[in-house]
C-alpha cells in the first residue's frame, strides 16, 4: 500500500509540473479545443450560420439574385462585363422582344432577400440585327411565350437593351438568335448600337454577325433569294417601254 500511494503522488506531481510549464496561450487553446469537443453540434451550427451570412453578403453585393424590373435597374458593371441574364419571353413586338428577368434562385437565401414580386418585362433588341417582317414571324414561332432565353448584355439605350439572345431547343447546345435570323436571310446586319467602333467587342460581334449573313447570301436564303429565269424575264418584259406603248394602242382601239 505505501508503494502504491507513493506512485500516485508522483503522477500527481508530474501533472502539476506539466500544467505549471504551460504558457497562458496554450491553456486558452486547450480550453477552446475542449469546448469544441464538448459542444460539437453548436460549433457546426455557428459555422453554417456564418457561411450562410457570407453568401448573403456576397449575393447582395454582386446582385446575384436581384430581379430587375426595368432596363434602368441593371448595374453599369453588368453591361461593361457583358454579363448574361436569364429571362422569360412575354411577347414579340416591332421593337423586339419583351422579356421578364428571371434571377438565379437559391433555396434558402432567395426567399430571405426577395422583397417584391415583380412581373414587369424589359424591351430587348437583337444587337446588330434589323429584322424583316418574315423575321418577326419566325421569332413568334420559335420563341413562344414563357420560353426561357439567355440575354448577353451588349449595350443600353434609354429603355431598350441590345443583347445577344440565346435559346435551346431540347438540347444542351444553345443557339444565338441574332446569328440564326441572319443565317436564314430573315434580317440584315446593321451597326451595333451603343458600342463604339473603337472597341474590340464591336468588331468581334460585327465579324460574327457578318459571317452568318454571308452564309444566307451565298445560299440565296430569305431576302437574298434570287428570282428564277422566268420571273426575271417576266419582270423585264413587264417593265419594258415597248410593251407599255403596245398596251396604250390597244386601249385606244
Amino acid at each position: 500500500m505505501p508503494g502504491t500511494q507513493s506512485e500516485t503522488d508522483r503522477e500527481t506531481e508530474q501533472v502539476k509540473r506539466k500544467n505549471e510549464g504551460k504558457t497562458p496561450s496554450q491553456n486558452i487553446v486547450s480550453l477552446i479545443s475542449q469546448f469544441a469537443d464538448d459542444n460539437l453540434t453548436v460549433v457546426r451550427n455557428i459555422s453554417t450560420g456564418l457561411a450562410i451570412a457570407g453568401v448573403i453578403v456576397i449575393a447582395r453585393s454582386i446582385k446575384l439574385i436581384t430581379k430587375f424590373g426595368a432596363v434602368s435597374e441593371i448595374p453599369v458593371r453588368f453591361l461593361e462585363r457583358n454579363v448574361s441574364l436569364r429571362g422569360r419571353v412575354h411577347t414579340i413586338t416591332e421593337k423586339g422582344l419583351e422579356v421578364e428577368h428571371v434571377p438565379i434562385y437559391l433555396p434558402i437565401i432567395s426567399p430571405l432577400l426577395s422583397k417584391r414580386v415583380c412581373t414587369s418585362s424589359m424591351v430587348v433588341h437583337l444587337a446588330g440585327v434589323e429584322l424583316t417582317p418574315e423575321g418577326r414571324v419566325w421569332l413568334e414561332k420559335h420563341l413562344a411565350p414563357s420560353q426561357i432565353v439567355w440575354l448577353k448584355l451588349i449595350s443600353r439605350e434609354e429603355n431598350i437593351l441590345h443583347c445577344l439572345v440565346s435559346h435551346s431547343q431540347g438540347s444542351i447546345w444553345s443557339r444565338c438568335v441574332n446569328e440564326e435570323v441572319l443565317r436564314l436571310g430573315l434580317a440584315r446586319s446593321v451597326p451595333i448600337s451603343g458600342v463604339s467602333p473603337d472597341r474590340r467587342l464591336y468588331w468581334h460581334l460585327h465579324k460574327r454577325l457578318h459571317k452568318a449573313e454571308r452564309k444566307a447570301e451565298k445560299k440565296g436564303r430569305g431576302l437574298w433569294k434570287e428570282d428564277s429565269l422566268w420571273e426575271r424575264t417576266s419582270k423585264a418584259v413587264g417593265d419594258s417601254t415597248l410593251l407599255r406603248i403596245v398596251k396604250r394602242l390597244f386601249r385606244r382601239t
